[in-house]
């Protein structure tokens, strides 16, 4: 339950908190955005969310904790990917208010996904160490 419970969190803060966090002024709706850029923002929200959906149904429904948190990896892992690289394409964290999201002075987004990713791979150690308990009843 612990494993689920893990991997569960992780797949909130990508496809349920992050939305809340960006369909507002500061991404999708941004007058300083090209449309174009603002179409690719809500593409990524709703595909996100909807790998979400398919993820908590993977947890709980099919009880397939391990291709939830692979597609966890690869949805937080890609911010992670695009963070490390924003210099490179000139990509930033900094709203266009100046302020940047932070936590325990982190950057909110770096430190979730980092968060949800430990927390996959956590989950994952947790049910491959119960397999032989599982496979002796």
């Amino acid at each position: 339950m612990l494993a689920k419970l893990l991997v569960t969190v992780g797949i909130i803060f990508y496809a349920v908190v992050v939305p809340v966090f960006e369909i507002n002024d500061s991404h999708v709706f941004n007058p300083a955005w090209e449309p174009h850029a603002r179409l690719h923002e809500t593409w990524q929200l709703f595909t996100n969310t909807a790998l979400g959906a398919f993820s908590v149904w993977l947890v709980w429904g099919k009880d397939n904790l391990k291709l939830a948190s692979l597609l966890t990896v690869f949805v937080t892992g890609g911010f992670l990917m695009a963070y490390w690289l924003r210099d490179g394409y000139g990509g930033s964290m900094v709203l266009t208010d100046g302020s940047e999201k932070m936590i325990l002075g982190i950057n909110l987004g770096l430190f979730a996904y980092t968060l949800a990713i430990v927390m996959a791979c956590i989950a994952v150690a947790l049910e491959w160490r119960n397999l032989p308990a599982q496979a002796e009843s």
